[in-house]
This record gives structure tokens, sequence and C-alpha cells, in this order.
């Protein structure tokens, strides 16, 4: 298949989860053998144009329009990626599926959809109510709109778990059966990365201390404020530890504050961005994460701390429920309760044995049900689900296309037909010298046979001759 992914992030665009997620389906897809493009947005050095590792990546520039509203930013995106599209589409030709991934594509998605008959396809990987727990805004009530938009044109809408599809037949009225789980997938290879694991943890913590991680974005969504609330009493309960907060984000900077004012600078450090390689080496020395999300549509962090080996404790809130079982794989808090955080974490610190227990399990679970390749494959269903349903429609393809195949298939006929005559011909041209020796053989027995035909009346007109003349002689002698 020729499959058209349309996201405003792609690496090294990292902003949040979804540039991971279309990377990785995309390599996934593309391994599966199909021709795969990406149209995302430019991102400082990075080449317009690339082949990455098998995926075509098509960078645009959004129109240098100065402004300060995000909504207008993303149209004048939007407008760069259609223009993109369309001179792809006259390039290579008319993609079979075009999968637009959250509601800033959506204009992309539904004007290429419309344009040139191809079916669409959308994930939706988190909701503007969901995000801020309830549409306050006008900007929200927009973003929502086009959320709702993007469903509503799409032929199939991708979630990722049951508590996403709740919440996307609830908000926007999308048909249950117009709805496909597919979970994300984690690739797992990466956190078996070799290093010193003592000589990295010591950086960071004493060997006789645990570590306690947070790793995401510092804003009210992923709870890092109830985390921050509950230092205290875990500290004065459990001494050993250390808490380590990656990321930043809005709340940083209250958040340092906080720490500072608790005079708990020595307990808490704040690592900043780090790199790819640096967090899968501190999910791998840390014995802890915390997940204490507010709202969380998926769950990626558990999984990869589940997949470093690391114990998770996580809030009991939408993906985040369905992918930890409480102490099977992790351990749940009552979301937004900080003494339900406080416990579960204690718990964990004063059990060794729970922590090694759930990080078996955790690990155990991630290589079962969470890789990219499954979720490769479901998708790939998906898209042959969507275009069997709409063949014999204008949305199977263009008729110009009709015909194109047509002329092909003549063509085809043709060719066979050329064959079969070429093959009897080199047939006749194998039998001809049989057929020349034969053919000299009779002209040659001809020749003898006409020879002896020839032979005895000659002789009889020599005698005949010789009679004439001695007759004639005769006659003048007498």
């Amino acid at each position: 298949m020729k499959i058209l992914m349309l996201s405003w992030e792609y690496p090294p665009n990292n902003i949040g989860g979804l540039s991971k997620h279309v990377y990785n389906l995309s390599q996934e897809l593309s391994k599966l053998k199909h021709e795969v493009h990406v149209i995302t947005c430019e991102e400082g050095t990075s080449p317009l144009y690339e082949k990455d590792n098998g995926v075509w990546v098509h960078r645009v520039a959004s129109y240098n329009i100065d402004t300060t509203d995000f909504a207008k930013w993303v149209m004048h995106l939007n407008f760069a990626m259609i223009e993109e599209a369309t001179r792809l589409i006259r390039e290579v030709g008319r993609f079979d599926i075009i999968h637009a991934h959250d509601w800033l594509t959506t204009y992309t998605a539904k004007a290429l959809k419309w344009s040139f008959s191809s079916p669409l396809v959308c994930t939706m990987h988190a909701t503007e109510q969901g995000r801020n727990n309830g549409i306050k805004t006008e900007m929200q009530r927009y973003i929502s709109n086009a959320e709702w938009l993007l469903t509503y044109e799409s032929c199939k809408t991708i979630v990722c778990n049951e508590n996403m599809k709740n919440e996307v037949v609830e908000l926007f009225k999308t048909p249950a059966e117009n709805i496909w789980i597919i979970p994300n997938g984690i690739g797992t290879e990466k956190f078996n990365i070799p290093f010193d694991e003592e000589a990295f943890r010591s950086k960071y913590a004493s060997s006789e201390e645990k570590i306690i991680l947070f790793l995401g974005k510092h804003s009210y969504q992923k709870g890092i404020h109830l985390l921050i609330e509950a230092i205290p009493e875990v500290i004065s309960a459990y001494s050993k530890v250390k808490f380590l907060i990656v990321g930043k984000g809005p709340m940083t900077e209250e958040l340092q504050d906080r720490i500072s004012c608790m005079n708990l600078e020595h307990k808490v450090i704040f690592t900043g961005y780090l790199g790819e390689e640096e967090k899968i080496k501190l999910y791998r020395v840390s014995d802890i994460a915390v997940v204490p999300s507010m709202y969380e549509h998926f769950g990626t962090t558990a999984l990869e701390a589940m997949a470093a080996n690391c114990a998770v404790l996580a809030s009991d809130i939408g993906g985040l429920s369905e992918i930890v079982e409480h102490k099977q794989n992790g351990l749940k808090f009552i979301c937004g309760v900080r003494e339900s955080l406080r416990d579960n974490l204690l718990e964990l610190l004063n059990d060794d044995n729970l922590i090694e227990k759930l990080k078996k399990s955790g690990k155990k679970e991630v290589d079962k049900r969470y890789s990219w390749y499954n979720t490769a494959k479901i998708t790939e269903q998906l898209y042959k689900t969507v275009i069997s349903e709409v063949e014999g429609s204008p949305w199977a393809s263009w008729p110009e296309e009709e015909e194109k195949k047509k002329l092909q298939e003549k063509l085809k006929k043709e060719k066979e037909k050329a064959a079969e005559l070429k093959k009897q011909l080199r047939e006749l041209q194998a039998a001809k010298p049989d057929k020349v020796k034969e053919a000299e053989a009779s002209k040659v027995s001809k020749t003898e046979k006409a020879k002896k035909a020839t032979k005895t009346p000659r002789k009889k007109q020599i005698a005949a001759k010789g009679i004439v003349k001695e007759e004639a002689e005769k006659i003048i002698n007498t």
C-alpha cells in the first residue's frame, strides 16, 4: 500500500509522545513492505526531504506570516502541508490511504480527502477536553471542534484503549463501530544498552538511597504537583531516598521554589530535559517510577518504565488504569489524592520483594502485549478493511487510474501473445536444419531422375540422325 502520514511532530521535533508514535508506526509499516510518506513541520537544520530508514519524510515551513495566534499558525502550517501533498501526489500518484494524527492536521486531511478521493483514517491521541478537564476557553472550544471535524471526516478513528474510545464516543458522537482500539507500542530493544550502572547511578544517589523517578512535562495534567506535595511526608518516613524530576514545563519554576522553601534541594534533583539515552539509563537505575497523571489517554511513561525493569506507581485514571494491575505489574493510587500516592509509595519503599516482583511482571507484560510490530499489523488490517469497504465507490480509485489499469491489462495480454509467437518461431527455427536437409535431398533426387529421363531420348535422337544421313547418301549415289 501507499500510505500518507500527516503529523505536525516527527523526530527530531519531539514536543510530546506523538512524534515517537508516528516515527515507530511508520518504520514498522515500512518493514511490512508498504510505501510510507510523512508530511510534517520543519525542525531546525533537519533536511526538508529525506529517506529515513525506508520512510520518506517531507518537512514544510509554516507560512512566514507573523502571528501570536496559535490557531492561525496551525492554519498556515496546514496550507504548506497541502501544497507539499499536492506536489507529492502529482509526482508519485494517488495514495491508498491518508492517516492523520490529532487535530493539528485536520484541514490538510480534509482537503486531500475530497480533492483526491483518498480514504481517510485518523488517530486521536488525546482530546482537548480531557487534557484540560473540561472546555473553559474559546481556544479550547475551537480545538475541540477541530477534533470533532477530524473524526467526522474519517472512515475509521483509532484510539489506544477502551477509556479513550468511550471518551471519543461521548464527546463527538462517533459511532462505536467506526472506532478501532490499537494499543501504542514500546520499542523494548532500546532499553538493552550496555553501560556501567553503578557508576551512572552514583551521579545522582548514594548506594544506600533508593531512586524515585518522575519523567514528563511539568504541567497540571501530568500531576507533578501531587508528587512534590507528598515528598516531605515520604522523606520523614523513609529518609534513604532521592527524587529525580526529569523534564520541564509551565510549572517548573513554581515547583523548584516549593522544594527550596521546604529545604529539600539535597533530596530532589531537577535535571531538565535529557537525551533519549540518558533517560533510558535513568529508568534502568531507578527503583520506582511515579506516574501521577490527572489525565492520561495511554500511559507510555509507565510502559517505558516497565520495559526498563523499573517498578511503577501510577494514577488510577484513563489508560494507566488499563495498563497497571494493582500489585500484579505495578501499584495504583487514587487519582488526585496526595495521601493515596504517599501511602502506596511508602509501601513500595519498605518492601524490596514487592519491588522485584513488580519489575519482573511489568517487563513480561510489555514484552507480551506492547510491541510496535503488533501495532503496525493491526493498523495494516485497518487500512485493508477501509480499502475493501470503499471498493467500487469513487473513493476506491481515480477514473484515469481505472483506464490505466485497463490499458495495462491489455498490454499484458499483448505481451503474452507476443511471447507465444516468439516461442513458436524459436521452435520453427530449431526444426529448420532437418527440413532443409530433406528439401536438398529431394532436390538431388529429382535432378537424378530428370537426367535419367532425358538420357535415352538423346541417344535415340543421335541414332536417328545417323540413319537419315546414311539414307541420304544412298539416294545421292543412286
